[in-house]
């Protein structure tokens, strides 16, 4: 059984996808980033980054005691190789997965968040950085629809990569973007969405969004505000 730390964010959706498609048994640990539950000393000790998601499998591959899991990437690739799916297991295909998993960790998602940061959260106008960030989010997205545009899938077949990628272009919308300037890209996100496990990830404990809003200032001061303590 895994123990899922988890919010609805796209970071969160990753994996809950990851698991829901795998129809691997989990219990959801849910962590309330918006009332700083992510900086407790229990959830510091299985992600001391303060981050969700999270993982902890209670029955890991080597036999041995519990494993905890931190960061997204790190986790879709311990569960696809657990269960030896979403990533081949020959040299050419898995790099091939690994390095549009990487691209979208270095890239795709950051870029996005800082997008979505600027447009709706900044409390100054910065002009500047939301032409910056949206500009750079058209652009990776130009590169992912450059890349489907004689496959389905960003590797090979459907792959952590195309999970790890996938929520960060939910809301398209609000980085500023126009989904039918990029017709392959656009192509390969309503494939992906119409996957039922994908329907039933990003669906989980959907309701928790309403248990605090970005916009509250309390919220952005745990969100945005912190530092090294």
């Amino acid at each position: 059984m895994i123990d899922l730390y988890y919010w609805p964010t796209p970071n969160g959706w990753k994996i809950s996808i990851m698991l829901e498609e795998l129809a691997a048994p989990y219990t959801l640990k849910p962590v309330n980033i918006m009332k700083g539950e992510q900086f407790e000393p229990a959830f510091l000790a299985i992600a001391p980054n303060n981050r969700m998601p999270a993982v902890v499998d209670h029955a890991p591959a080597d036999g041995g005691g519990p494993l905890s899991i931190f960061e997204s990437g790190a986790i879709l690739t311990y569960l696809a190789e657990k269960h030896d799916r979403f990533m081949p297991r020959d040299l050419r295909g898995r790099y091939d997965v690994q390095q549009w998993l990487f691209w979208q960790i270095g890239g795709l998602g950051p870029m996005c968040g800082q997008a979505h940061h600027f447009r709706h959260y900044a409390a100054e106008q910065a002009p500047y950085a939301v032409k910056r960030y949206t500009d750079e989010v058209n652009r990776l997205y130009g590169v992912m629809d450059r890349r489907l545009a004689d496959r389905e899938f960003l590797a090979r077949d459907y792959s952590i990569a195309d999970m790890a990628s996938w929520p960060w272009v939910v809301s398209y919308e609000r980085q500023g973007q126009d989904l039918d300037e990029f017709p392959n890209l656009k192509r390969w996100f309503e494939t992906i969405a119409a996957r039922p496990a994908v329907v039933k990830g990003k669906a989980l404990a959907a309701e928790l969004r309403e248990q605090g809003k970005v916009t509250d200032p309390e919220a952005q001061k745990i969100l945005f505000g912190q530092r090294a303590r």
